[in-house]
């Protein structure tokens, strides 16, 4: 469960720490105070998108820290490389003013969206964009599939679906009329032969383009070996470098006898020959080697012309253009057999087809299967949240998809319902009043959150459109499944309101200029004040507070009568 939120400069909150506890726990105040900033900030370190929009005005960073106890997914943190230290779990997002987040689990960094990964583990939030969702039959599948646990049976399906469609889009890409394959196989057969005519060698071009560099440099490059060649070999009338070392060895070596301490010298002076005798030899085998013709840099520049041509219409590179000379022949091979590929494809995809099949009409069985459980305990429900006359069905129709598949199976599905006896069933989206697609919502949520080992549920104003004594049945119904979860609720109903075990009032203010929130765990006296402040508005009379006082007095008989 939460048990505490640590808030710094998130939107009009400069600064709040909220301590939460097990069972009910709701938060109220006037609209704009802030209540649904505390819950985009328990988003935020949960991992959900947010901007840095979201930064207090003049504060460079916004930051959020939770602290989890109880009901840890220890194999999830486990597995991801962080194991639980303890039993609590604090989790830190950092957002700063250039976009960037930091974001830590018991104090090691982690990812974004591995922290949105952990935290739909740890809790859910319901806000009145559920009810939307309720009304896109697109939504319903999903629903129905999270309640039937049927996933590992729509993974299976989707696989062989997946590879079905691959098949297919293989088949379509050798499927072409005559015309096409014969100007396909032209353009082959051409470019084919181009570059086959070319005989290009991995790496010919650098190789080529090196050579015409020493070839345009030809004449400084012989006049430095020849500068060379004379300064190590000398001329007929001089000496060069390699005499004069060898001299100056012969006249150090002939008095190592006479002085021990030259004989290190000598040993240098004998390796210094031998350096510039080799030195001397390189020079003439290149002098001999290097052999330099105009015809020869014609022919390479020819050569060079003839591969830029062919890289402007197959390849930046040699190599590149070699690549594309065996795709070229692999799709001409495939087009000249692509009857008996386009065979054998077929076959693969019948087959494929008949295990889709199997897979989809499996997952259907269970679907329905899941459907007829679903509808008896959202019906069960709807009859605890004042609404027993309301018929809840889930309508079943072949997919729309080829073959009558899509990727989600073979099921069109959509939640019907008949608010009144007699009267037909309909789709939710046409029937459904505010008030009663706030409690269908309650209702699915409830049953869909039994047992998906999650152990804290928000519930952000979900309750627009109730009142009266649908909002009675709404604040028990709430008290009841925090009986066996942590339920935060942001609510304007006073029945609600007095259901919960824990009640923080948010309020707005002014301080220096500056816009602020504070949020304040109530006493039982602050509770009675707040009721009659929901119940009467911002006038709190001696009678509003004596019904105040009243309904707390019910909702604590109700919660101990449920013990």
């Amino acid at each position: 469960m939460l048990s505490l939120l640590h808030i710094e400069n998130i939107a009009i909150i400069e600064s709040a720490d909220i301590s939460f506890d097990k069972g009910f726990n709701v938060l109220t105040g006037e609209t704009g105070a802030g209540k649904s900033i505390v819950i985009d900030a328990i988003g935020a370190v949960l991992g959900e998108r947010t901007s840095r929009e979201l930064i207090r005005t003049g504060a460079k960073s916004a930051l959020v820290n939770a602290v989890f106890t109880e009901a840890l997914p220890r194999k999830w943190l486990e597995n991801n490389g962080f194991p639980p230290d303890g039993e609590e779990l604090m989790l830190q997002r950092e957002i700063q003013g250039d976009g960037r987040n930091v974001c830590r689990v018991n104090g090691r960094p982690l990812t974004v969206a591995q922290l949105r990964e952990l935290g739909r583990q740890l809790l859910n939030i319901h806000g009145q964009h559920d009810g939307q969702q309720l009304l896109d039959p697109a939504c319903h599948l999903g629903y129905l599939d999270s309640f039937g646990k049927t996933a590992p049976l729509l993974d299976e399906y989707q696989r062989d679906y997946l590879s079905m469609a691959e098949l297919r889009r293989q088949i379509a890409s050798l499927e072409m009329d005559e015309a096409e394959r014969s100007r396909r196989v032209d353009t082959l057969e051409y470019q084919i032969k181009e570059l086959e005519r070319a005989e290009l060698r991995p790496g010919e071009d650098e190789e080529l383009n090196s050579r015409k560099t020493l070839l345009r440099s030809s004449g400084k490059l012989m006049e430095a070996i020849q500068e060379a060649q004379f300064a190590l070999s000398g001329g007929e009338d001089s000496q060069g470098a390699c005499d004069l070392v060898s001299e100056a060895e012969g006249a150090i070596l002939s008095v190592t006898r006479l002085s021990p301490q030259l004989e290190e010298l000598g040993e240098k002076l004998t390796a210094l020959r031998y350096a510039a005798d080799d030195a001397a030899e390189t020079i003439r085998d290149f002098a001999d080697e290097f052999d330099f013709s105009p015809e020869e840099l014609d022919q390479l520049e020819s050569r060079l012309d003839v591969i830029y041509r062919l890289k402007k219409k197959y390849g930046p590179t040699v190599a590149d253009m070699l690549d594309y000379l065996e795709k070229c022949k692999a799709e001409l091979e495939q087009i000249q057999d692509a009857d008996d590929t386009i065979q054998r494809l077929e076959k693969e995809l019948d087959k494929a087809r008949q295990e889709a099949i199997k897979r989809g009409e499996a997952l259907s069985k269970a679907r329905k299967k899941a459907a007829d459980s679903l509808q008896k305990r959202v019906q069960e429900e709807l009859r605890q949240l004042d609404m027993p006359k309301v018929q809840f069905v889930t309508e079943f129709a072949p997919s729309s998809g080829q073959d009558g598949m899509d990727d989600t199976g073979m099921d069109q599905v959509q939640f019907l319902m008949s608010a009144n006896l007699g009267e037909a069933l309909k789709p939710i989206q046409k029937v459904a009043s505010g008030g009663e697609l706030a409690r269908i919502m309650l209702a699915l949520k409830n049953v869909l959150a039994e047992d998906d080992g999650i152990g804290s549920l928000i519930f952000d104003e979900v309750d627009t459109g109730v009142s009266g004594r649908a909002a009675q049945k709404v604040a028990e119904k709430m008290a009841d499944v925090a009986r066996r979860k942590q339920v935060l609720c942001v609510t304007h109903l006073p029945q609600i309101a007095a259901m919960a075990d824990t009640h923080f009032s948010v309020e707005k203010g002014e301080k220096k200029g500056r816009t602020f929130t504070n949020v304040e765990r109530l006493d039982r006296e602050g509770r009675v004040d707040e009721l009659a402040r929901l119940i009467g508005g911002a006038t709190v009379t001696d009678s509003l507070r004596s019904s105040a006082f009243e309904l707390l007095a019910q909702a604590e008989s109700y919660r101990k009568k449920k013990k």
